[in-house]
């Protein structure tokens, strides 16, 4: 009976990563998009920095509104929602006829991308216990990495053929992995019994530290959306084309899995708040020597170190911040949390283009999120000790 309990949720686990994937592939093929995007409709770098922006802030309305929703009508059928809203939403995507058609279906598609990564944390949250549950989620994140590898795949083969368009197009496939979901994976919290509103459960559960937490998602964010939605753009501003930037950025990419496992592997040796602020150190010097670098090689190696702890500090925070709240509240302030980060994940794209659209040398904009990365990795140290005791923070 174990045996086959265990390979059920093993089966529920691979299901819900699986959802991770569809997200990562839809904010990675964008991150290809924009540059060909800002080509088509000859967009200042500001307006194209503005198209992830406001697929951010409709992450954070979206995870503000789903995540409440996944404690009132349960996890799964929350996550089918938000699987259909961004793949429905990606193909009407498809047929915007001008900018500023583009950025308001790109919101929509914005707010199920936000409800699901916060929903799907919550389900692996609530299915696995103690220390196994901080590497199950690190893990889970790792879905993230595979997405962007097919985005990125998907992109240097299909964009000569169909363009940004028939990209879109591809996403829409997500819609049908609903499905599945309702299929065969059950229901994580059959009995939510929440009817408070966000705010209500938002003023009963805040403790000081909980701007300490807000504060390490900002700074992860800020950091991790900032550098690499504008990766492709920056390696052809460095004078590399736009194929050669797209396999550069595919070896970036896959530095993103070992640094995923290596955290994980720590989680079990460490308190994973210490794993967030070591991560986040390393990614400050990875910031560093990618705003110097100068050819090739090293714009690689230093992008796989940025991309080895930045997506691993990322794991870390997904994984520590469920542990914190009541099951009848997780999806709540889960969700909370990282739309926090999300406001952090506009600003850094949007500042990104703002600074190129002003001649600012690279290397400074890389030193002002080395910056960030270290506050992040500080406030995170403010946390409760042991966050796996639920009972220190009921």
């Amino acid at each position: 009976m174990d045996n086959v309990k265990q390979r059920t949720t093993s089966l529920v686990f691979l299901i819900i990563g699986t959802a991770w994937m569809f997200d990562a592939m839809d904010v990675g093929l964008l991150s290809f998009i924009m540059s060909l995007v800002h080509k088509q409709w000859a967009l200042t770098n500001s307006q194209t920095g503005l198209i992830s922006s406001i697929s951010t802030v409709g992450m954070v309305c979206g995870g503000f509104y789903f995540g409440h929703l996944a404690d009132r009508i349960g996890r799964k059928n929350t996550l089918i929602a938000t699987l259909l809203t961004f793949s429905i939403g990606n193909l009407v995507l498809a047929g915007s006829p001008g900018f500023y058609t583009f950025l308001t279906i790109r919101f929509i598609v914005g707010m199920g991308l936000g409800g699901e990564l916060p929903v799907a944390a919550t389900y692996i949250a609530d299915i696995y216990k103690g220390g196994k549950r901080s590497q199950m989620l690190i893990l889970a994140d790792s879905f993230w990495t595979i997405g962007w590898l097919v985005a990125s795949f998907l992109s240097f083969l299909l964009t000569p053929v169909l363009g940004w368009c028939g990209l879109l197009i591809v996403t829409a496939i997500t819609g049908f992995f609903a499905i599945i979901l309702r299929k065969h994976i059950h229901e994580s919290q059959p009995e939510t019994s929440s009817s408070q509103n966000w705010l209500v459960s938002l003023k009963q559960t805040f403790r000081p530290w909980t701007l300490m937490l807000w504060l390490a998602w900002f700074m992860v964010m800020f950091s991790y959306y900032g550098m690499f939605m504008w990766l492709p753009s920056i390696m052809v501003d460095k004078g590399y084309g736009i194929v050669n930037s797209f396999g550069y950025t595919t070896i970036i990419v896959v530095a993103q899995l070992p640094g995923y496992f290596c955290a994980a592997w720590l989680a079990k040796r460490l308190q994973v708040k210490y794993v967030f602020a070591l991560y986040m150190l390393a990614t400050a010097v990875g910031a560093i020597m990618f705003g110097q670098s100068t050819t090739a090689v090293m714009i690689v190696i230093s992008g796989c170190v940025l991309s080895f702890f930045n997506l691993g500090a990322y794991g870390a925070i997904i994984a520590l911040t469920p542990e914190l709240y009541r099951n009848d509240i997780r999806g709540t302030m889960t969700s909370t949390a990282q739309g926090i980060g999300r406001i952090g994940a506009i600003f850094g794209p949007l500042l990104i283009g703002v600074l190129m659209d002003r001649q600012i040398n690279i290397n400074v904009i890389f030193i002002i999120f080395m910056i960030s990365l270290i506050i992040g990795s500080v406030a995170v140290l403010a946390l409760p000790t042991s966050p796996n005791h639920e009972e220190e923070i009921q």
